[in-house]
Parts: structure tokens; sequence; C-alpha cells
């Protein structure tokens, strides 16, 4: 005999709040973390951080600043930002530059070795926090499906392109590239999936089957 699970209630708007603003200040965190690694960066943070380099602002004034010319794009793309998007770009470089700012950098491999594999683990836990609360994609991201959209180019093509330009670029100013990038560039898809199922929230009421 089977009957009917009483309606899931969607995920409320204070909560899907404190997924997205908690997500967004853990990622800052996070990128924070990789840098004072001193053992390499995602591609995005080497092209801000090789920026940082040559025009002496910190690396998440540069953040926020590119964060806000690539939401610049997104009108030819035809492409609507949404609340998250617009967090985002302040929020993330305001994060990351509190991080540096309160945390020393570390000199000893164990140390380092612990930042990097906390910054990697803790992004792919920020990527589910953001995403889940469903306020729409960062301005970087958006760039990437847009692309997709407006060329017919597979996502995973456009995305490959865009990171691998923008971080050539920063390895060019003089960004930190090293065994951080890799681990990053391996795990962060893993990381994020199992991240995603963990903070999932209800989206809106439906009946299902179960057992009597």
């Amino acid at each position: 005999m089977a009957t009917t699970l009483p309606p899931r209630a969607a995920a409320s708007l204070p909560r899907r709040l404190v997924h997205l603003y908690g997500g967004l200040l853990l990622f800052g965190f996070s990128d924070g973390l990789l840098v004072l690694s001193g053992l390499g960066v995602e591609p995005w943070n080497l092209f801000h951080q090789g920026l940082a380099r040559h025009t002496g602002l910190s690396i998440g004034t540069v953040a926020i600043i590119v964060g806000a010319l690539v939401l610049l794009l997104w009108w030819p793309l035809r492409q609507r930002p949404g609340l998250g998007t617009v967090s985002n770009v302040f929020l993330v470089g305001l994060s990351m530059d509190w991080t540096l700012a309160l945390l020393p950098p570390a000199h000893s491999w164990p140390a380092r070795t612990a930042l990097l594999l906390a910054g990697v683990v803790l992004n792919g836990a920020a990527t589910g926090l953001y995403i889940s609360a469903r306020f729409g994609p960062g301005p970087r991201d958006g760039l990437m499906t847009g692309l997709h959209r407006r060329t017919g180019r597979s996502l995973r093509l456009c995305r490959t392109f865009v990171e691998v330009t923008v971080g050539l670029i920063g390895i060019v100013l003089g960004g930190t590239l090293g065994i951080g990038t890799v681990l990053y560039a391996l795990a962060i898809g893993p990381l994020a999936q199992f991240f995603l199922r963990v903070f999932a929230l209800p989206a809106r009421p439906y009946p299902g089957p179960a057992p009597a």
C-alpha cells in the first residue's frame, strides 16, 4: 500500500540568504588561504594576483574591479544578473582581503600544505553553499554560460578557453602558478558536486510516494 508524503516546504528566504552570503564570504576566505599558502592559486586569481603586482592594488580590490568589468560583458551576451551575481562582485574580494590582512603567511612546508588543502576544500564547500541559494551565478561563471549560449560551443570548451586565457595572462603578469593550481583544477569539480548535495535546499513542494 502506498501513501503520499506531505508537501516539502520550499527553502525560506532567510535560509537562502544565509547560504548565499555565508558561501560568498567563505569563498573569499578560501581564496585567501590559497594565496597565503604560496603554492599556487586558481586561474582567475592568477590573473588578479598578476594585476595586483603591477597596479599596487590589493588582490581583493583587483578581483572586485575585474568582476565589475566582467559583469559589463553580460549585456551583449544577454545575461541577467541576480542578487548573487552582484553580491559576488563585492563580497568575495573583500573577504579575501580581510583574510590576507588578519592571517600571517605560512613559511614551513607543513603549514603551507595545510593552508592549500584547507583552501581547496573550503572553496568547494563555498561553491556548494552559494550555488544552492539559487540567486544567480557569479560574474565569471555567467560569462562562460553566456559565451556558450551565444557561440553554440560547448560549456566545457568556453570555460576552458576563458580560464586558460586569464590564467596564462596571470602567469605572464607574475601570478603564482604551482601545485595548488593543479590540485585546484583536479579537485574543485568533485568537491563542488559533493557539497552541492550536502547543502541542497528544497526548491518547491512536491508529492511523493512512500511505503505505508
